[in-house]
């Protein structure tokens, strides 16, 4: 088996997470200019991750991530060769998520864990690296396999609480970079009805349910719409301050790296994504 890595990843504090399976270059360049250390892509990527060259040629330091590439619909080789290609291109900047997804959305999703092993034998035999490489990862079995057979673990849909008790789980030298999502307003009933529409769709997925009652939350708080206390968990909204202090708390439980994914429509992300950066106090670049 392979060792765990005590070299972790280098992505920042805070990247952006997108549920868009590719990024344009113009809106990576726009991310990395408003000091967001990395980009990550979710809606289970394509095996040949066409879109991430481009994206890091507009670029100069900014990492792309994927957020993750799903194993069933993504075989491990194309992945592999992909992975390769873009190392040679672009070495050290681009980081592979990978995870199973969800039992209730594929007719293969038979013993996932089994399964997620096998893939990472196979990426072993194509000489991905460990180092670069996460797995989507939210209970304590998975957490332990992110530890031993790749740089760490993704979480997403999670609460502080959780960044807590993973970093307890795995250990120091294992990178940590949940997602939190946030509505960008100070309206907490228009944040909870926009947290809803997204969170909704988890309420039916028993993983992310499991993963919320060992958090606490009740059979109520994970019924259908959820909670104000769910949605307020796992969805930040307020001041810009409270907002980044919210974020914040990840990095406090043991969080290398923040990945935030803002709910809004497109043409509004960037104007929101400037405020936050200046809530956070990142740096912009030239």
């Amino acid at each position: 088996m392979t060792e765990a890595v005590s070299l972790k990843p280098d992505l920042g504090r805070y990247g952006v997470w997108l549920g868009t399976r590719n990024i344009s270059p113009d809106l990576a360049r726009d991310i990395e200019a408003l000091g967001y250390g990395a980009a990550w892509i979710g809606g289970s990527p394509d095996a040949d991750l066409s879109w991430v060259e481009p994206a890091l040629a507009q670029t100069t330091s900014l990492q792309l991530a994927t957020g993750i590439v799903n194993i069933w619909s993504s075989p491990a080789a194309a992945v592999a060769e992909s992975y390769q290609r873009i190392e040679k291109a672009y070495p050290g900047r681009f980081l592979l998520g990978i995870g199973v997804g969800h039992p209730e959305h594929s007719q293969q999703y038979e013993k996932p864990y089994d399964a997620l092993v096998s893939y990472l034998d196979e990426l072993d035999a194509a000489t991905v690296p460990t180092s670069r490489r996460v797995l989507a990862a939210l209970g304590p079995k998975v957490l332990g396999l992110a530890a031993q057979r790749s740089a760490g673990a993704h979480p997403y849909l999670t609460t502080p609480e959780h960044t807590a008790q993973a970093r307890e789980l795995v250990g120091n030298t294992v990178f940590l970079a949940p997602e939190h999502k946030v509505v960008w307003t100070a309206d907490a009933e228009e944040a909870r009805r926009v947290g809803r529409k997204s969170v909704g769709f988890y309420l039916g997925l028993s993983n992310y349910v499991n993963n919320w009652h060992r958090l606490g939350f009740t059979e109520k708080d994970v019924r259908e719409p959820g909670s104000d206390k769910l949605i307020d968990a796992v969805v930040a909204h307020g001041s810009p301050d409270a907002i980044a202090a919210r974020l914040d708390e990840h990095l406090q439980a043991g969080a290398d790296h923040v990945a935030i994914q803002i709910l809004t429509r497109p043409e509004q992300l960037l104007e929101a994504l400037t405020g936050l950066a200046a809530a956070l106090g990142l740096t912009a670049r030239a």
